[in-house]
């Protein structure tokens, strides 16, 4: 690299998808991954590179809990800018209107439990950034940031 040329920032992205059934969200127990271990997540992954936000969250829909998603059925209900110490983070957290298959744990090492939570009763145990976007989600709030100090 030369004097004059600068390296690009980067930023990281990830995907999340709320999966809702009678007023109930599909939620995941993190164990062995190294990040928030113990805690309630969505189906969720980072973003491969070279896929589209919501081909990246079909696939990982099918890949954590075996559900097969078309990407039309899927909306971006909200955005967040996160700051963590693993660097800045663009997380896309998406609605999904339908799918096909039961969902199951199709990452039992990354996976302690999976079970459908009341929207309106959360856990207290979610990893906070996401209980943060659920909750905007459910407020209709498309943007919000995490991380940053105010």
């Amino acid at each position: 690299m030369s004097t004059t040329e600068k390296e690009w920032f980067r930023i990281y992205s990830a995907v999340y998808l709320l999966l809702v059934r009678e007023n109930r969200l599909l939620l995941l127990r993190r164990t062995n991954t190294g990040y928030e271990d113990g805690k309630l997540s969505l189906v969720a992954g980072k973003m491969d590179g070279n896929e589209e936000v919501k081909q990246a969250a079909a696939r990982e829909a099918w890949e954590e809990s075996g559900v097969r998603v078309d990407p039309a059925d899927l909306e971006v209900a909200s955005v967040m800018h996160r700051n963590s110490d693993t660097g800045e983070w663009i997380d896309f957290f998406l609605t999904v209107k339908q799918w096909e298959g039961e969902p199951y744990n199709r990452e039992p090492d990354k996976c302690s439990e999976m079970a459908w939570y009341p929207l309106d009763g959360l856990p207290e145990d979610m990893i906070p950034h996401v209980r943060q976007a659920v909750e905007n989600v459910l407020a209709g709030v498309f943007y919000d940031s995490y991380g940053w100090q105010q």
